[in-house]
């Protein structure tokens, strides 16, 4: 193709502006890349078509990750959130998640605005139709491969541009596809199906039709949302106010030190009840969900109210959340109510529940129905298999939420660059991060339904806690991608007063006295309300017993912090930030399973480092059973611990992977 039938040549250009789009296309321009964002609107930019808030169970740790790894999500929640919550708390440190529910329209005009002043990257508002392919000749496909072991996916050609709906041509060496919900959007309300992407805005139909043309495995996903309703039509008096957190932790690491003194807005919690559930029940037919209109899989994690009426049948009620859009707007998402009934019958169930008794609806609820991708095409750098150059993120990975939209943006904006630059992609283990849970959950196992991640999923939850993301993904920003010096330095001055710190109270003691006072007084005296008498005495007893400990050793017991330290410590204890003290302590508190899980790490580590050849002949491995060599012939996994964790391969098929690969060294 030549140089003149371009509109314009761009190094890599990103498909949508949302979460997953805005991240792809700042990574890509932060790293040196000339680069173009497509959106059909303006207004789709970092849009919150579903609930206004970042973050939550699991989702708080992606938005940690991002941000470590040089990402804007963090960044721009801190400045935009009208509430700040920390969830989970009466729980270990783990699962501690951070949420803060947005201003929406401020999120989007201060994403725009970040967009808009980025050196190296463009924004245009154009809808993209169709890609610009070099094709690989049919007889030279897989060439390298035997016939009867060709891929499953097998590659079509190279990516080198795009096309726009007025027929315009964009050069581009590396293209992110980041079409969200917005690909053959469907939307129904009852039987009402109109054509539409999200929130009303234009679908993209004719990019889905051509990924069909190509040979990719498109599927039909679902999602819903929920009705927004009039502020002043509340009635608050019959709800429970849910109020933000006292101490606001930010989602950004360069704003930890930060003091917020904002004045929060309160979400509402309320109940649905029988009578909602006989509308729901009695009108069940009417949804689309259940007319058969929709053949889009839904998100079993997410379910439409009348998922949750329909399939706990013994449940008298269901929570909802009463949340405010933002400061200058008074529209309120009603948080775990979506549906795809007719309108009348939502007006009529919401009229059931407390304090939405006289709700004005300004937009009802409705499902969406999109295109997507089977994961299992791409590879773990979220590079397609079958078109060389093209990556996918987002929801057009199969997945949900903005939190794993944004997660898989940034990785495929760091890796196009990366494969541009002839460089190793970046690959994040299950042990380092959510964002490796996630997409290695998507690109091995697949899934048959909106993916969600969830702290259950990883296996190394000790590990991977929102309060060290910057620990142990930084350097690997700085290295990869697009972590600034000014960050890195951030980072490195709190891991070594953190690291200093730990040292410190490892080798630290103060006098048997002051030290048998100090747990008398904090784990006698002020437990007097939650301990008997009987209690009370034997840990006096236990505690005159007690020989002297280091600093360290007093932390580790569970009704100790590390601010009660200062009463017994010198002149020598450094002042430490918030989340510094934060790390100290829960290291040392859970230094013992931390330990554990390392060591295990260290032991599925060494199959994570046995490398497959991407050309193997799997069929022509003798005793690996007829399912396991379809599945590896599949999904081609790139080293031995992949394989192992793909669904049909046993561990019978990996000693079997291991004894072929030991004697292919040998020999």
């Amino acid at each position: 193709m030549k140089e003149e039938t371009y509109r314009n040549r761009y190094d890599i250009a990103v498909i949508g502006a949302g979460h997953a789009g805005c991240e792809a296309g700042l990574a890509a321009a932060r790293m040196g890349m000339r680069t173009v964002i497509f959106c059909t609107d303006i207004e789709s930019v970092a849009m919150m078509p579903c609930n206004p808030s970042i973050g939550g169970t699991g989702k708080g740790h992606l938005v940690r990750e991002v941000d470590a790894l040089g990402g804007e999500m963090g960044v721009n929640i801190d400045k935009t959130f009208i509430q700040s919550k920390m969830l989970n708390t009466s729980k270990g440190p783990a699962v501690h998640s951070l949420r803060a529910q947005a201003d929406k329209h401020k999120y989007h005009e201060e994403m725009l605005r970040t967009i808009r002043a980025q050196a190296n990257l463009e924004l245009i508002v154009a809808e993209v139709t169709d890609f610009i392919v070099d094709r690989v000749p049919a007889d030279n496909a897989n060439e390298s491969l035997e016939a009867s072991n060709r891929k499953a996916f097998s590659q079509i050609g190279s990516i080198r541009g795009v096309v726009t709906a007025d027929g315009s041509r964009y050069g581009a060496d590396a293209v992110i596809i980041c079409t969200g919900t917005f690909l053959g959007g469907k939307i129904f309300i009852g039987d009402d199906v109109t054509v539409s992407g999200p929130s009303g805005m234009p679908p993209a139909c004719e990019l889905g039709e051509h990924l069909r043309e190509l040979g990719f495995p498109i599927r039909r996903f679902k999602t819903g949302t929920p009705a927004r309703m009039l502020r002043d039509t509340l009635d608050y008096n019959a709800m429970k106010e849910q109020k933000g957190d006292e101490h606001i932790v930010p989602f950004s690491f360069l704003n930890e030190d930060k003091t917020y003194d904002i004045d929060q807005i309160s979400c509402w919690l309320s109940y649905t009840n029988e009578e909602t559930h006989k509308i729901i029940l009695d009108n069940i037919e009417k949804s689309a969900m259940y007319s058969g209109n929709i053949v889009g899989v839904g998100p079993r994690y997410c379910p439409s109210i009348e998922d949750k009426v329909s399939r706990f049948k013994d449940r008298k009620r269901h929570q909802l959340f009463v949340e405010p859009e933002g400061l200058d707007t008074d529209w309120m998402y009603i948080q775990g109510m979506s549906s795809s009934l007719p309108e009348d019958v939502q007006h009529a169930f919401y009229a059931t529940i407390p304090g939405l008794e006289h709700a004005e609806i300004v937009r009802p609820a409705y499902a969406i129905e999109y295109d997507c991708v089977d994961p299992l095409s791409l590879k773990p750098s979220l590079e397609s298999k079958l078109l060389d150059g093209l990556f996918c993120a987002g929801q057009f990975n199969g997945s949900s939420g903005y939190e794993e939209a944004a997660a898989q943006g940034l990785i495929a904006g760091i890796n196009a660059v990366r494969k541009l630059r002839d460089k190793d992609p970046l690959v994040l283990r299950r042990d380092e991060a959510y964002i490796g849970v996630l997409i290695d959950d998507l690109v091995t196992k697949g899934t048959n339904e909106p993916y969600r991640i969830m702290t259950s999923r990883a296996e190394y939850r000790l590990l991977l806690r929102q309060d060290n993301a910057d620990r142990r993904l930084t350097e690997l920003g700085r290295e990869y991608g697009p972590v600034t010096k000014e960050r890195y330095d951030r980072y490195l001055a709190k891991k070594n007063h953190v690291d200093e710190e730990i040292l410190r109270l490892r080798n630290r003691k103060t006098d048997i006295a002051s030290f048998r006072k100090f747990l008398v007084r904090h784990e006698c005296e002020d437990n007097t309300g939650e301990l008997t008498p009987e209690q009370i005495e034997r840990k006096r007893r236990d505690i005159a017993e007690t020989g002297n400990q280091t600093f360290a050793d007093i932390l580790r017991r569970p009704a100790i912090t590390y601010d009660d330290l200062a009463e017994i410590d010198d002149d020598t204890r450094p002042e430490l930030g918030m989340n510094e003290k934060t790390e100290v302590e829960v290291m040392l508190k859970y230094d013992g399973y931390i330990s554990k899980q390392i060591n295990e790490v260290e032991k599925l580590r060494k199959l994570e480092n046995k490398h497959l050849r991407e050309d193997l002949d799997y069929k022509s491995i003798g005793g690996l059973r007829l399912e396991a060599r379809q599945k590896l012939s599949e999904i081609r996994p790139r080293t031995v611990g992949q394989a192992s964790r793909i669904s049909g391969v046993s561990p019978a098929d990996i000693n079997v992977l291991l004894i072929y690969l030991e004697k292919e060294q040998r020999s």
